[in-house]
């Protein structure tokens, strides 16, 4: 997003940006927490973490990772990568799983 773009969205008496038009943005934390929240409605999935938060042209992308399958021991549980995609008001837009894995065994560094 073009820093004229990011003026334009934070103040509504900005040149060449209708005053019917003009958008309140959720914040970064807001962000994150409502991507948490709006994955694990529609999946049922047990959160574990938010991993990721990127401000994208459009909104947010936030990265969370969900316990998709518990093990004993709980070291293998078999967690979940997903993407969720959120508009500059925290609505959902869309979501995707990017991996699968076991606990003990995901990336490092």
């Amino acid at each position: 997003m073009t820093d004229d773009a990011q003026a334009r969205r934070r103040d509504p008496a900005a040149e060449g940006y209708p005053d019917d038009e003009y958008v309140e943005p959720v914040s970064a934390a807001e962000a994150a927490r409502a991507g948490l929240r709006q994955l694990v409605e529609l999946t049922g999935r047990e959160p574990s973490v938010t991993t990721s938060l990127e401000a994208t042209e459009d909104g947010w992308l936030v990265g969370v990772e969900v316990v998709e399958a518990r093990r004993i021991p709980t070291s293998i549980d078999l967690l979940g990568l997903y993407e969720v995609e959120l508009d500059i008001e925290g609505s959902l837009l869309g979501y995707r799983r990017v991996r699968r894995y076991q606990r003990g065994k995901g990336e490092v560094g």
